[in-house]
């Protein structure tokens, strides 16, 4: 079987995306390197979960918020209905047990998300923020891959 690092790195040059998010997707993401470009964004992440006083019943759509997928961020930055694919959460364990393909669902704010930052829906209580915590505080690419209509999918 031929080594697929090599090959993103020349589909890499080819669209201009630079070799670790190149390398990246040849080894973790579902996505074809022709959706994936230069990020839109560099964003420093927080992560919120229900029970914990940031999230209520509904998101800012009026839509249950969907635990490692809904994101809230400032609508000047990454609007409303816009999916992100943010590669640093790829493989990350879903609740439902399967690996997260990195895309995430705007479709909520919120009165202290402002500018570069995203915030990170990861379901009921404290512990849900468990595999994710190492992004907490840190800075990610994000890139904007289109836009969604009603409420985010649940998977």
């Amino acid at each position: 079987m031929m080594n697929l690092v090599p090959l993103m790195g020349l589909i890499g040059a080819l669209f201009s995306l630079p070799m670790p998010v190149a390398a990246n997707l040849a080894d973790r993401a579902p996505l074809a390197a022709a959706q994936v470009r230069e990020p839109d964004w560099q964003m420093r992440v927080t992560l919120y979960h229900q029970g914990g006083g940031g999230a209520g019943p509904r998101d800012s759509l009026g839509c249950a918020p969907v635990a490692m997928r809904t994101a809230a961020a400032d609508r000047s930055v990454a609007p409303r209905r816009s999916i992100i694919f943010i590669p640093d959460t790829v493989g990350l364990r879903m609740p439902n047990g399967e690996t997260h393909d990195g895309l995430w669902y705007v479709s909520d704010t919120g009165p202290a998300i402002r500018g570069q930052r995203i915030d990170l829906f990861t379901g009921m209580g404290r512990r849900s923020m468990d595999p994710i915590m190492h992004l907490n505080v840190r800075n990610v690419d994000v890139v904007r891959m289109g836009s969604f209509t009603g409420c985010p999918p649940r998977d």
